[in-house]
């Protein structure tokens, strides 16, 4: 198929619109809240990368970001919400238990996965499955030949190529993006799990007719 060498606009409406046009636009914000000096032409971004369903007890899935974002320094584990359109006066943003979990267990994947298993799902499996029940005691590994697998093992060999600086679990960092209008919304100011920092977004002077250009 002959592909347009321009491109056409694009214009979006919602929650993954307002993610995606913060990706494409904010990407420096983003690293300055963290004091990431890296440039955004270094990163390296997956846009609602997919881990299966949310998942339940004996479940080796746990859902999905709604992107992670990925320096030189850290790894950013996003999620992202919105006032809906309407006037949003909370002061608290909920965290809901299987958001928690996904983070939880991404982490332990980044942190125990190693360039000696890059192409070997089955040993990663043997030799980390014990330290994976002792953690997560209601949850499967991913089992090897399945998509989860697939999928967790492209990634994560991504992320570990990437980020040159990934020691310890600081340079893991989950992240709470909240898209709000000013002229109706005032945004929250904490996040009901402290493992999450929050950053909040005006979309107010971006938007025609409630739709984003991304």
């Amino acid at each position: 198929m002959e592909r347009d060498i321009k491109m056409c606009k694009i214009l979006g409406y919602g929650e993954d619109a307002f993610t995606l046009w913060a990706l494409k636009q904010c990407t420096c914000d983003i690293l300055k809240s963290f004091q990431d000096k890296t440039s955004p032409s270094d990163c390296l971004i997956f846009y609602r990368p997919s881990f299966g369903r949310s998942g339940g007890e004996k479940s080796a899935e746990f859902g999905e970001f709604d992107a992670i974002l990925t320096s030189l320094e850290n790894i950013y584990l996003i999620e992202s919400k919105w006032d809906n359109l309407s006037s949003f006066q909370d002061d608290e943003i909920v965290i809901m238990r299987e958001q928690e979990m996904r983070h939880r267990i991404f982490s332990w994947y980044i942190m125990h996965w190693d360039k000696k298993y890059f192409n070997d799902w089955e040993s990663f499996v043997k030799e980390q499955i014990s330290d994976f029940q002792e953690n997560f005691r209601n949850r499967r590994i991913a089992p090897a030949s399945s998509i989860l697998a697939t999928n967790l093992q492209f990634i994560l060999t991504t992320l570990r190529k990437q980020c040159r600086n990934l020691l310890s679990e600081d340079n893991i960092k989950n992240v709470l993006v909240f898209f709000y209008n000013k002229n109706k919304s005032t945004p929250p100011t904490k996040v009901s799990w402290k493992g999450f920092k929050l950053l909040c977004m005006d979309y107010s002077p971006e938007v025609t007719g409630n739709y984003i250009s991304i």
